[in-house]
């Protein structure tokens, strides 16, 4: 292969993405929803040109503190799906090409952009989750790409109008550029459990199907409940750590939610989900056991599913339903709102929408913002408020736990942690 066109290569991409990535553009942007295969097609055009030609790839993101923060696994999976293994070495931070020489690299923004500034000769570079990408690290970053043809693509969701990347690529876009808008409706492999999903988003809030779904820029900033307080980051759980296991049992086509939590320095973190649409009762307890450790340790859940909470004891789980009460939701909400952050592992992908979509509702009419939560994000929300049930009710400050206990000194004989043998 000659040159970097596509669109002779027998692989499969929606028709936009195929034609944005097949011609020889300098800036090549997909932005849209969720569910619409912007990134998935990049992996497959790539994969494919860098076996068959010499290409120095950079993949980049704003914040890559290891490989599992980038698209190496998106990439080594559609090297996988198209067969091409025998013409990649897969290693354990790079992927190089066996025949051609291409090499791909891994770099995050805002912290390697000192190394990227001295990176030469790229020719094709990846800009993965660019919503992200602040001003100065776009002021950095194009110059740095300057061999002749070199291609910038840029993959994101929008979400605000003013956000660097909206204003530079969408309102005034550069010269030498091609652009689509890529939802879900443009992907013909979109898949059942998103379409599930994708489906209660736009039956319980419409808003928010919009944004997540449509790619439509955020509207309701002001009215989100956690506006400030989410931060997703791969970090590490600490070992020995008490846990905290919430559950939220979906009704019909409702979300289902087992959290996994623990509290530290006045933070919530969140390492583990099970986050489901349409899961049936007799599959709970394999759906359950996919987060470690939901054996040994006590589950807190919606006390309004008794039969559900029965089930799961008879099938070995240390489950019981929250106490909830007058006022709970809302002191509930308060409660969570005074960590210092709620940190989410990337992982958790139930909890970073539910967390970042939660909002109050607002007048229709006045469109003011009433003291009231909206429905449709509160699943993993509600999951949290039932693991801390305790702590809300002690009213107690995050900062005053001692995070090694979970007891408090509470009610004697009613505490999270696991039998003695396992602590």
């Amino acid at each position: 292969m000659a040159d970097k066109d596509v669109s002779t290569l027998n692989i499969q991409l929606p028709a936009k993405c195929h034609a944005v990535l097949a011609p020889k553009r300098r800036y090549k942007i997909l932005r849209g929803g969720r569910g619409s295969a912007k990134s998935w097609s990049v992996a497959r055009y790539l994969a494919v040109l860098a076996a068959f030609q010499k290409l120095r790839i950079l993949c980049c993101r704003e914040v890559q503190k290891t490989i599992r923060d980038s698209v190496y696994r998106l990439l080594k999976d559609q090297i996988e799906a198209l067969e091409l293994e025998r013409y990649f070495t897969i290693l354990k931070d790079s992927i190089r090409g066996t025949f051609s020489g291409s090499e791909f690299l891994f770099k995050g923004l805002r912290h390697d952009i000192t190394e990227i500034k001295s990176t030469e000769g790229i020719d094709i570079c990846w800009v993965e989750e660019a919503e992200k990408v602040k001003e100065d690290s776009w002021t950095i970053l194009v110059p740095t790409i300057r061999k002749p043809d070199s291609e910038i693509i840029i993959v994101f969701n929008p979400e605000e109008e003013d956000s660097a990347t909206s204003k530079r690529f969408l309102q005034d876009p550069p010269p030498n550029s091609i652009s689509a808008e890529v939802n879900f409706v443009d992907n013909p492999w979109f898949p059942d459990v998103l379409r599930r999903e994708m489906e209660y988003d736009r039956r319980v809030d419409f808003e928010k199907y919009e944004h997540v779904w449509m790619g439509k820029f955020k509207r309701y900033a002001n009215a989100l409940i956690f506006k400030g307080k989410i931060r997703v980051d791969d970090f590490e759980t600490p070992d020995g750590v008490p846990f905290l296991f919430g559950a939220d049992f979906g009704f019909s086509t409702d979300p289902t939610v087992l959290g996994r939590m623990f509290i530290r320095e006045g933070r919530l973190f969140c390492d583990y989900e099970a986050y489901g649409v349409g899961v049936e009762i007799d599959e709970l307890p394999s759906f359950f056991d996919t987060v470690p450790g939901s054996r040994q340790w006590e589950i807190i859940a919606d006390s309004a599913r008794p039969d559900t909470i029965s089930y799961l004891q008879r099938h070995g789980f240390r489950i019981r339903g929250a106490e909830k009460g007058k006022g709970s939701v809302e002191d509930g909400i308060e409660f969570i709102r005074s960590f210092e952050e709620i940190v989410i592992h990337p992982r958790c992908r139930g909890a970073k929408d539910n967390f970042l979509n939660y909002k109050w509702k607002t007048d229709r009419i006045t469109e003011a913002i009433l003291p009231i939560p909206a429905a449709g994000s509160d699943h993993w929300c509600d999951a949290a408020r039932y693991a801390l049930e305790r702590y809300i009710k002690a009213k107690v400050s995050v900062f005053d736990i001692d995070y090694t206990k979970l007891d408090l000194g509470l009610e004697k004989g009613k505490h999270s942690r696991p039998p003695s043998s396992i602590w």
